[in-house]
């Protein structure tokens, strides 16, 4: 029996380290010789939404808990990193984690009533906080200049070592992506994962069993508000100018369909949707207007034949099964059981 036959766990870390050496090897690459700075922008806008959409994902299809406001939680990330590095000078490698900390607590202190609440009244509810600070953005003119927005914010670079460039940008969001791809696919496939699977099927029955829902669902909103506010100060640094505008309900809901159309529970389903959603506006351009009855066609095709979605979790949570699966008799072999 080979080494390979004899430890068949090893073939998710490979997977695993394909993925990421496509991520941030092979993208960049064909990027670069495509010498398109367009490319590069539409390639980061992908990573952005990306993110947004893993992170929704873990509130909305693995926990059940429909949000309808969070286009508002990235929106505070983006601005707590445009006024960190526009006042004080902070680089993006301290703006990043800080906006994530800011929006992960803002999304706790403003969920916190709404956690006893279910089904369209939790919806209801993220749809108000959601309204509430985009309003907020909007009139507090002292600090986030209202409509006016927030110009001239510096681009991503690390001093000594790396320029402001599309190269750079690319690989700074292509490495985010990563980290909050793997962080939150531990959660989601693991007996947390299987915790939240439990509420989102029957809050009652889970609570029964022992399971605190509110510590839960606080959780879990904090973990998704924090990679929704790194996603938000990506959103920028690379674009080096946001309003409130960008991060009104017609986002949330599109970051929605994303996770839908990909499907609900499912990680890589989660980012197809964003890269489905994100490319085929660009890549329909030529044709104006009527780009988005083609988007729409597309969305509304993909519910109706495919209503678990492009990558479903039920077939994602089937192939991490037989992925790990063969590992469990090696184990034994090996004495680890």
């Amino acid at each position: 029996m080979s080494e390979s036959e004899a430890l068949p766990g090893r073939r998710p870390f490979a997977a695993g380290m394909l993925w990421l050496v496509a991520l941030l090897v092979l993208v960049p690459l064909a990027l670069h010789f495509a010498g398109s700075g367009y490319a590069f922008r539409v390639a980061t806008t992908v990573g952005v939404f990306a993110i947004l959409a893993v992170s929704l994902n873990l509130i909305t299809g693995t926990t059940g808990l429909l949000s309808l406001g969070h286009a508002a939680f990235y929106g505070i990330g983006a601005y707590a990193a445009a006024l960190t590095a526009t006042v004080w000078d902070w680089p993006f490698y301290v703006t990043l984690p800080f906006a994530g900390i800011v929006t992960a607590l803002a999304g706790i202190l403003l969920a916190l009533p709404t956690m006893r609440l279910v089904s369209i009244y939790f919806a209801v509810a993220t749809l108000g906080l959601g309204e509430i600070i985009h309003v907020t953005l909007l009139n507090w003119v002292g600090l986030t200049r209202g409509p006016m927005g927030i110009a001239a914010i510096p681009g991503i670079a690390i001093p000594g070592l790396f320029g402001v460039s599309n190269v750079t940008t690319y690989l700074v969001v292509a490495g985010a992506l990563a980290v909050a791809t793997f962080a939150i696919h531990r959660f989601t496939y693991s007996y947390y994962g299987n915790a939240l699977r439990a509420l989102r099927e029957d809050d009652q029955c889970a609570e029964a069993m022992g399971l605190d829902i509110v510590r839960l669902k606080i959780e879990v909103f904090g973990i998704a508000c924090f990679f929704a506010g790194v996603a938000g100060a990506l959103w920028a640094h690379t674009t080096g100018y946001i309003s409130p505008n960008d991060f009104r309900f017609g986002e949330s809901i599109q970051i929605l369909a994303m996770i839908v159309v990909g499907g609900l529970g499912s990680v890589p389903g989660a980012i197809l949707g964003a890269t489905i959603l994100i490319v085929l506006p660009e890549v329909l351009r030529p044709i104006g207007d009527y780009r988005m009855i083609v988007v729409g066609a597309v969305m509304f095709a993909s519910i109706l034949f495919l209503p678990r979605g492009l990558l479903g979790e039920m077939p994602t949570l089937a192939f991490v099964r037989r992925q790990f699966s063969g590992a469990l008799p090696s184990m034994a072999r090996l004495g680890l059981r």
